[in-house]
This record gives structure tokens, C-alpha cells and sequence, in this order.
């Protein structure tokens, strides 16, 4: 529990969901078939990494940006412009680092300059910025390769290619792969540990304080701005960590990959459905987002092939509709977990443990 900074579960079917969940993206090289699988399963564990930094600010500190694809796209291209040229680990790092510093540099710019202005303004001006860097991105061709994208060469030890050794290992056959998997699920692993110690820190309890009732925290003393700004660069550089392994996983980057508007929304959505303010709503939310993106349209097929003698089924689970299904998950979700999966969960347990009223 001191690994989890005493942040329990809360409720034996969610400490039973993050279990699993675990222990399937621990071994996920071993016990899911195929090179997708694998590639789902680290886009999980990126976007539980991104999804977390965006609860950060929104779930504990209130503030609504639609800037976090900015701070992950500059993770991405720190690391595909780093690596373009040619290069190895220190081209990665420095690369990486790169688009952090930059991240956490605009973060807190952003932050202290507008911050003051009312909540409406301050998502507009995120939203501005998110915007920009999209369109930076698209025209800047000589620096980031335009609408094209930019595509690199990954050090050895993590190239699809690498085998280090001639036989398999428990049945798998070791690979550059599976090697920038498992550096991708313990940076993960480190990088949510770390973000649930601040969360639950004297630090992460005054962003709650402020979260709800920001005035009453300025009259106790503590300065808003500066905490807010504070959370703000924490929360870009997590992002922008997240994006450089995702450009590391995928070894290219384009505006789409990083810095779309509907991967904005992907994020809020992972948040929303995992439970604002619960650190291990991002993990399930994200999860939850990715499985859907990636297998609802398979699903749909395989309905739709079994339904194919009943009426209208077969329209009705076409694949091309998965995102009127995927909508319908949202709206499910919401009406039966009005706090997220995690916050419902965690509010029935206490509603539970509660002692009767005589």
C-alpha cells in the first residue's frame, strides 16, 4: 500500500479489475497472440500515462485545457525530429527531454498568464493553442514533415528486428519488440506511481481544496495561481512523456497521431468514463477507450455474421455503426456510473460501510 501511496482501490471489484488489469499488461507478450495485440496493449499503457495527466488538472485541480494534446504531440515530434537524422539512446533521451522541458516551459507560460481570466476564457485560450500547434505542425514541413509526418529508426536494442536471443523464451521469441514493450509498461508503472503520490500528497490535497472551493483555499493562505500553475506543468510533462513513447512505439509521428482535436476528446472521454478525480479511473478509462477503438468494429462483424437470418440485426451491428455503439457505451456508462466507473464504484462501498442511521 505505500507503493500506492495509501490510495486503496476502495472497492473489491475495482482492486480486482486493476489487478487483472495489471497482470495481463505485465505479461501481455506472453499470453496475448499476435503483434496487434501487443501494439493495444502499449497504446493502453501510453494512454493510462496521458489520461492520468489529464485528470491531474481536470479531476483534481478543475481545470478545463484542451491543450494536452499540444504538451503530447511535443513529446512525439521532441523525439521523431531527435531521431530523423539518425541516431541512438542519447538521441532518444535528449529528444524526449526536449519535448518536456518545452511541455513544462508552456505549461507554466500558459498557466500564469491566463489562469487569472475566468474558467470559460482560459479553455478557450487552450483550445487556441491546441489548435496552433496542429496547424504548426501541418505547415512546418522542414522541421516536422507536414501532413506526412516523420517517420525514424529506433536504437537496435528496441527495432522490430533485434533478436538478442537464438531461442525462445517460455515459447515467446524475444524481440526489439517486445524489449520497447516492457521499457514502455515500467516507465508507465513508475510514471502513475509518481502521479498518485503527488495526487495524495499535502501538494494534491491543496489542488483538491482549490478544486472546490478556490476562494476559500486563497483566504486559508495558499496561492492558487502558483498551485495551478504548478499542476499545469506537471500535467504537460507527463503528457509530453507520453507522447515521446508513443512516437518510440510506433517510430513515426504526423499532426493526426498527436495533435487531432478527436484525440482531445478521446482523452476527456477516458477521464470521464474512468471517474474524474480517481487516478485509477484514467487507468480503467483508458483502457476501456482503447479496447473499444481497436476491437468494437471486429465485435460488430462477428454480430452481424451471426445475425445475419434475424431482421434488421445485421444493419444494426454493421461495423461501419461502431461509433454509434461506442456512443451508446458512453451514455450507459454515465446513466449507470454517474461518477465514472471508479467514483460509482468507490461511492457504493462507502454507502455500504456506512453505519445505519438509528
Amino acid at each position: 500500500m505505500r507503493l500506492l501511496s495509501e490510495d486503496r482501490p476502495g472497492h473489491w471489484l475495482l482492486a480486482a479489475l486493476l489487478v487483472a488489469l495489471l497482470l495481463v499488461l505485465a505479461f501481455a507478450p506472453f499470453v496475448l497472440p499476435g503483434t496487434k495485440a501487443l501494439a493495444v496493449a502499449a497504446r493502453i499503457l501510453i494512454f493510462i500515462v496521458l489520461a492520468a495527466s489529464y485528470d491531474l488538472l481536470l479531476g483534481y485541480t478543475g481545470i478545463v485545457s484542451f491543450a494536452q494534446t499540444t504538451f503530447f504531440g511535443l513529446g512525439a515530434y521532441g523525439v521523431a525530429i531527435a531521431l530523423s537524422g539518425g541516431g541512438g539512446w542519447l538521441a532518444l533521451i535528449l529528444g524526449a527531454a526536449a519535448g518536456i522541458a518545452v511541455s513544462i516551459g508552456l505549461a507554466l507560460a500558459m498557466a500564469l498568464l491566463s489562469l487569472r481570466v475566468r474558467a470559460i476564457f482560459f479553455s478557450m485560450i487552450t483550445l487556441a493553442l491546441a489548435r496552433f500547434a496542429q496547424v504548426l505542425a501541418s505547415e512546418w514541413r522542414g522541421l516536422t514533415g507536414g501532413e506526412d509526418g516523420l517517420t525514424f529508426s529506433v536504437p537496435r536494442l528496441i527495432a522490430p528486428g533485434f533478436h538478442p536471443f537464438a531461442s525462445p523464451i517460455l515459447g515467446l521469441r524475444i524481440s526489439g519488440t517486445v524489449i520497447a514493450y516492457y521499457f514502455i509498461f515500467a516507465v508507465t508503472l513508475v510514471s502513475f506511481l509518481v502521479l498518485l503520490r503527488i495526487v495524495n500528497s499535502p501538494f494534491g490535497r491543496v489542488l483538491q481544496a482549490i478544486r472546490e472551493n478556490p476562494f476559500r483555499a486563497e483566504a486559508l493562505g495558499y496561492r492558487t495561481i502558483f498551485h495551478r500553475a504548478l499542476a499545469s506543468a506537471l500535467a504537460a510533462g507527463f503528457a509530453a512523456l507520453a507522447g515521446a513513447m508513443l512516437a518510440m512505439q510506433l517510430r513515426y509521428t504526423n499532426p493526426d497521431t498527436t495533435l487531432s482535436f478527436s484525440l482531445m476528446i478521446d482523452i476527456l472521454l477516458m477521464v470521464v468514463i474512468g471517474g474524474m478525480g480517481t487516478l485509477y479511473g484514467a487507468a480503467i478509462g483508458a483502457t476501456v477507450m482503447v479496447l473499444a477503438q481497436y476491437y468494437l468494429q471486429p465485435g460488430l462483424s462477428l454480430l452481424a455474421a451471426a445475425a445475419r437470418g434475424i431482421p434488421l440485426a445485421p444493419a444494426l451491428f454493421d461495423p461501419e455503426r461502431w461509433l454509434l455503439w461506442l456512443g451508446l457505451i458512453f451514455v450507459l456508462v454515465v446513466t449507470f456510473f454517474p461518477a465514472g466507473i471508479v467514483g460509482s464504484l468507490r461511492a457504493r462501498a462507502n454507502a455500504a460501510a456506512r453505519p445505519p442511521i438509528a
